[in-house]
């Protein structure tokens, strides 16, 4: 690949990440706070499912989503880029709207581990992300539509076995962190695979 490329894919992934950036900086806190001023939100989880285990160290897990925004470039072309930037920023307004329409609420009790790394971890992560936008779990559609992405640009087996195995930690970090419930989940897995069918992946024909 040539230089003039190279600049153009970052230059392509740098005015989506912005976009996105705004977006989500805009619409994610604003519909936390809106709900936390709502005197009732919904129950969306079962009962049993608040037996699940917190296991503090899947936070490394869930928290790999940010390692994930940046891997789009090495692995994508322009056109790949173009397609996963309008389904990222699609995902943020209509998950942004789902939040103010159905106003849920987390069931699990947080818990601060006491070890000292863990407990430094997991304070700062609740203080940044309030109980609220559960469903569906922008966490999931994030990581889903990017891995998806990945995965549709990959070529060998152990590639796509790593993209594969890697949504799978994300999915299971959700529920082990107690950031999100199973509905949350399912739902942030359909509305990835919704925008996908709906927008087009693009990647070979925009």
């Amino acid at each position: 690949m040539d230089a003039i490329s190279v600049k153009n894919i970052w230059k392509t992934y740098s005015y989506w990440a912005l976009l996105i950036g705004i977006a989500f900086f805009t619409i994610y806190p604003t519909c936390n706070w809106l709900t936390s001023q709502r005197t009732y939100a919904l129950a969306l989880y079962l009962d049993s499912e608040l037996n699940i285990p917190f296991i503090p160290e899947f936070a490394w897990a869930y928290l790999s989503m940010y390692v994930l925004f940046l891997m789009p470039p090495f692995f994508l072309d322009i056109l790949q880029l173009k397609a996963l930037g309008k389904h990222l920023l699609a995902g943020t307004f209509f998950s942004g709207l789902v939040f103010l329409v159905l106003s849920a609420k987390l069931g699990f009790v947080r818990i601060v581990p006491e070890e000292p790394f863990y407990r430094s971890l997991f304070t700062g992560l609740f203080a940044v992300d309030m109980p609220h936008n559960m469903v569906p779990s922008l966490h999931v559609v994030f990581s889903a539509l990017i891995l998806f992405a990945l995965l549709d640009a990959s070529i060998t087996r152990l590639s796509k076995t790593v993209w594969w195995g890697w949504i799978v930690l994300i999915l299971a970090s959700t529920l082990l962190v107690h950031q999100h419930h199973l509905l949350d989940v399912f739902t942030g897995l359909v509305v990835a695979l919704m925008l996908r069918r709906l927008i087009g992946k693009e990647g070979n024909h925009v």
